[in-house]
């Protein structure tokens, strides 16, 4: 994600980072060819048709709420998926609380608080489909040949609780405590899956380019004869408009992708494992910065 104060008006003007500018220039560029096309044949010959501007109106009014109901859509999504990643967080603090108070042997906490770091990177790799890497934990790497590793890695630290409570290293207000706690890890995982594996429906995409491009490419016919040649301008800046605003929809329904946009999971683990590091008598890492304003 982009982590930056609010641009001057040069920086506002010209900033690419973050913005959908690169993926839309090339068919907004086409868009104003094709209505420089049409102003000039209009000036040239006066064969365009021209439209009356009141039917554009409420064709435009019409896109306009296409786009606000899937800009909020996507923006639920990405919402969500930040509060179910901030509970995740919450969790696994207050499970090494947890683990400090009912669990009094230094082995057994460390193992299920290391089951947790690796929970959540195996977690995070699988929302984003990706294998382990080298810099993955090495118990993220032990994974990698298992179904599904996130649910691999917090079957292994239910096994800890269930072995400690048999061997009466736990009693059972300390089980259901910790079993309670890794019941709660469990549903913020069952809905980030819910979000990854469920994209906005494919016909509301379709529907909102369609007529994106349709009004981009008509509206020539209703400003070229008022604006003339610079109906091209005209176009582009709608064009910029409602294409931009139906692809920063189409990121934002993505959150967990790595996109400039996506929700900072790299950064989110780190902090995971700053907060487990005293736990686990480590010294703290140092938490991710952005770097050239993007956070991964």
């Amino acid at each position: 994600m982009i982590v930056r104060e609010k641009p001057e008006l040069w920086e506002l003007l010209t900033a690419l980072q973050g913005s959908v500018v690169p993926r839309i220039a090339l068919p907004v560029a086409m868009l104003a060819v094709m209505a420089l096309v049409l102003a000039v044949l209009d000036r040239a010959a006066g064969v365009v048709p021209r439209l009356d501007g009141s039917a554009f109106a409420v064709f435009g009014i019409g896109l306009s709420l296409f786009l606000g109901f899937r800009n909020n859509a996507a923006y639920d999504r990405w919402w969500e998926a930040r509060k179910l990643w901030g509970g995740l967080l919450a969790d696994l603090r207050s499970l090494a609380r947890e683990a400090e108070v009912f669990l009094p042997e230094a082995a057994r906490r460390e193992a299920l608080l290391r089951g947790a770091l690796v929970f959540l990177h195996a977690h995070r790799m699988n929302l984003r489909g990706i294998a382990p890497d080298t810099s993955a934990l090495e118990g993220v790497r032990a994974l990698a040949g298992v179904p599904h590793p996130p649910c691999a890695a917090l079957d292994g630290m239910g096994a800890v609780v269930a072995a400690a409570h048999r061997e009466g290293a736990l009693d059972g207000f300390g089980a259901r405590a910790l079993t309670t706690r890794l019941g709660s890890i469990a549903v913020q995982q069952a809905g980030c899956e819910r979000i990854a594996n469920s994209p906005l429906p494919f016909v509301y995409s379709l529907l909102i380019y369609r007529t994106a491009y349709l009004y981009c490419l008509l509206l020539p016919l209703a400003l070229v004869g008022t604006t003339g040649l610079m109906t091209p301008v005209f176009v582009a800046v709608v064009g910029y408009m409602f294409l931009g605003l139906a692809e920063v929809t189409e990121e934002l329904s993505h959150p967990f992708a790595t996109t400039q946009n996506g929700i900072a999971l790299d950064a989110i683990c780190r902090a995971a494992e700053i907060s487990l590091a005293p736990h686990l008598g480590e010294p703290a890492p140092r938490p991710l910065r952005p770097v050239n304003h993007f956070l991964s």
